[in-house]
């Protein structure tokens, strides 16, 4: 997630720079063709090419609006996985009554620590359609964000449960539904106890299926893509729209005067820019749990409920809220 209240006009220009290019080249090729070769009949009507930029802008509209709900969804499933969490820590330690209770709140609280770092890791496991270019991959390595291996999950989990769970745990395909089931049995076990009463023990399983809920919702966005046709389609009509643009610009600048006809290059230049960095502003939006730029800070709202948690339990060596680095977070 970037912080500041606007991105680096360097740095967004760099993004797009190659596409603004290639077209900006293919525009002087088109242009000089037109001025210095004769070749008149470059020159396209104007009106078809604008109702196409007006359908490309449309259709841009459409995939905007779509990949903001899917990011903006994901926002709304951790910000309800923060605010259960909170209700998780404050009733474990409220409605768990124990000869050793300390040590059992401490167990509920840790593996639902260690349900968070599971579910981090996976989802951000790369998928076919999401970005694997090797330099959005040096992006994550340099995020943290790219190392979603097994020993990854492992070493994630370790301060948090013990060492025979976690053998067990790593056994499993599905680990963060395994550590809800872990969690579901255990408190059956505590109420066979006499640890709860039936009320307590029903408020508490509630919970558990909230997890589960929100799991599901995020393994939803994560595992079904935006539509492709709709993705592939969408940059189809942004290629084709900017290379007839410079040919409908020509008649229209050449009846301006002479050399006029050379402003094509530029304004060519400028709308690839503005029609490039849309698409791909929504390209990247709609994978918010991809471990880029545009992805949802699990691991700064992870470690902010670790720290309410462990806080709940009354401890006191607790770790550093995460913040920003190079005006990101993650």
């Amino acid at each position: 997630m970037y912080t500041r209240h606007f991105m680096p006009k360097m740095g967004s220009v760099r993004w797009t720079a190659p596409s603004a290019v290639g077209f900006g080249l293919w525009s002087v090729v088109v242009t000089a063709a037109f001025t210095f070769g004769d070749q008149t009949w470059l020159a396209f009507p104007a009106l078809p090419i604008s109702i196409l930029g007006t359908a490309v802008s449309f259709y841009l509209g459409f995939k905007g609006n779509a990949s903001y709900d899917r990011m903006w969804e994901a926002r709304k499933i951790w910000g309800g996985i923060v605010n259960t969490s909170r209700t998780w820590g404050t009733h474990v330690t409220a409605f768990i009554d124990n000869a050793d209770d300390d040590a059992v709140h401490t167990e509920l609280v840790y593996r639902h620590v260690a349900w968070l770092t599971a579910l981090r890791i996976r989802l951000r496991r790369s998928k076919p359609w999401e970005h694997r270019e090797p330099i959005n991959d040096h992006y994550r390595e340099a995020f943290g964000t790219l190392d979603t291996s097994d020993d990854a999950l492992r070493q994630g989990m370790t301060p948090f449960v013990d060492a025979t769970e976690l053998d067990w745990l790593m056994q499993r395909q599905n680990h963060t539904t395994q550590l809800i089931a872990t969690q579901s049995r255990r408190l059956k076990e505590l109420r066979n106890d006499g640890a709860m009463d039936d009320f307590r023990h029903m408020e508490l399983a509630k919970l558990l299926e909230t997890f589960l809920t929100l799991q599901g919702k995020a393994e939803r966005i994560k595992n079904f893509p935006l539509p492709r046709q709709y993705a592939t389609v969408n940059r189809w009509f942004v290629q084709l729209f900017l290379v007839l643009l410079p040919l409908g610009l020509l008649g229209s600048f050449e009846s301006l005067g002479e050399h006029r006809v050379w402003l094509t290059v530029p304004i060519t230049v400028t709308l690839a820019w503005v029609f490039t960095m849309w698409d791909l502003l929504q390209n990247y939006t709609e994978n918010p749990f991809e471990g880029l730029l545009n992805d949802i800070p699990m691991t700064a709202m992870s470690r902010g409920i670790e720290i309410d948690l462990r806080e709940i339990l009354g401890e006191t060596d607790l770790p550093d809220a995460l913040k920003p680095v190079n005006d990101l977070l993650f």
